[in-house]
């Protein structure tokens, strides 16, 4: 379903006329608002009404983490603070949170484009969907709330965490759909099968699942455990949080980028614009925001565009699976590698479990990787229990080396862990964990 027909299908040339008319108003705002925009314009020489089209944004000085940082709490909102209804921040956990502030129409923005991300998932007025995405001030679960609220959805508000309940709740509730990150899906799915439960009687249909980078593989895994169809949606708190983009159920080939609100480009690491297809850092501009604005912001994203229109009738650009953030990449012996991709690597060989964890050891010259998997179920099962000298262990570990260098140029040390060793999430997963030397 589409929820927005004269948004989401839109004639490329009337979006982009769109595009320009709110990119000038955005900046005219920021001009006259935010001092940091009016200090940034006046270094770049240029003035909102220098930007005549689209090509022109190279002009536009680029928005970065660190300017949210430094202009903490409130030094990049555009109304005061008597003018928010809401206030959302990151986790902080690199130093001072993100801070992110919504007016009224801010708010009904978000539901609006969270509200077409839930139809296009398979969402209908009248369904049912559990949210296990954190409430607070992570954006996630109230981004989800209310829209769901919005559409006609009956919300079940159970936040992320405690997996015996949420399995409870599914079968007695029976949503049709379900939210939260991918890896707790897995883990949800992976405990129904524990305890015995047919996946398909649970009447799910659809889940939303993002916040973290995930791979073609974990989808089929999710796919298997849940027997629903899982579909990736992407977002961020600078721009807006959840609803900026979402696959389509009937075709899943990228994510539709909700462009009449949020303007995106790809850049190289220099910063340079690169055309469409070509992979590189994204960057989006938030359109229409009031209290909070966002002028080419560097999301830090992997990905490419693609301006085709889809088979399910959207015209809207779509952005390709996210591979993995700029400062999460891996320079392992000269190897540049995502996490995402070992997780496709592994996850393709059937005697694994669908959990792993990357250890990289910086304590030493080069840093060097620890690929820590477990055994599927079903190999331990026949072995009767998990023995570190079982030749098959060997064999194994030999395999998985194998496909990493095959398919990566890696050549990491693995582990295979004994079963359910490997932390679980109910929340974002930790794929990588980093020792470093004291002091570092």
């Amino acid at each position: 379903m589409i929820w927005n027909p004269g948004a989401e299908t839109l004639r490329r040339s009337e979006l982009e006329s769109l595009q320009l008319e709110r990119l000038r108003a955005t900046l005219r705002r920021a001009a006259e608002r935010v001092p940091f925009y009016r200090d940034a314009f006046a270094g770049a020489r240029m003035t909102p009404e220098s930007i005549r089209s689209l090509a022109d944004l190279e002009r536009i000085p680029f928005t970065l983490k660190a300017h949210f940082r430094e202009s903490y709490p409130f030094g990049l909102f555009a109304v005061p603070v008597t003018q928010v209804s809401r206030i959302h921040a990151s986790s902080g956990t690199r130093g001072k949170p993100t801070v992110v502030g919504y007016t009224k129409n801010d708010l009904q923005v978000w539901r609006e484009v969270m509200a077409r991300s839930l139809a296009a998932a398979g969402a209908e007025p009248g369904q049912v969907i559990q949210i296990a995405y954190g409430y607070g001030l992570f954006t996630g679960g109230l981004g989800f709330h209310d829209a769901a609220e919005y559409m006609g959805l009956t919300v079940v508000p159970v936040s992320s965490g405690n997996t015996l309940l949420q399995i409870m709740l599914l079968q007695d509730f029976r949503p049709q759909g379900l939210a939260c990150t991918p890896s707790f899906a897995l883990h949800i799915g992976e405990t129904l099968r524990e305890q015995g439960v047919e996946p398909s009687k649970l009447g799910l249909r659809y889940g939303l699942f993002g916040a973290e980078p995930w791979s073609e593989e974990l989808r089929r895994e999710i796919e298997a455990v849940l027997a629903l169809t899982a579909v990736d949606f992407y977002g961020l708190s600078e721009i807006i949080g959840p609803g900026v983009s979402v696959e389509c159920a009937e075709v899943r080939d990228g994510l539709h980028i909700n462009e009449d609100h949020f303007l995106p480009e790809i850049v190289d690491s220099a910063g340079n614009r690169l055309p469409s297809g070509t992979e590189g850092e994204l960057v989006l501009t938030a359109l229409t925001k009031e209290a909070l604005l966002a002028i080419r912001y560097r999301t830090g994203d992997v990905t490419s565009l693609n301006p085709e229109p889809c088979k399910c009738g959207r015209t809207t650009v779509r952005m390709a699976r996210i591979k993995g953030r700029t400062d999460d990449m891996l320079v392992i012996k000269g190897v540049n590698v995502y996490p995402s991709q070992v997780e496709a690597a592994l996850l393709a060989i059937e005697d694994l479990a669908p959990h792993y964890q990357l250890v990289v050891d910086r304590t030493r010259g080069f840093p060097s990787l620890e690929v820590h998997v477990e055994p599927a179920e079903r190999l331990v099962q026949r072995w009767g229990r998990f023995e570190p000298s079982n030749p098959e262990l060997a064999a194994l570990r030999q395999r998985i080396s194998d496909r990493l260098r095959a398919m990566l140029t890696l050549n990491p040390e693995i582990v295979v862990d004994p079963p359910k060793t490997i932390p679980r999430s109910v929340g974002k997963a930790v794929r990588v964990v980093e020792k470093k030397s004291v002091g570092v």
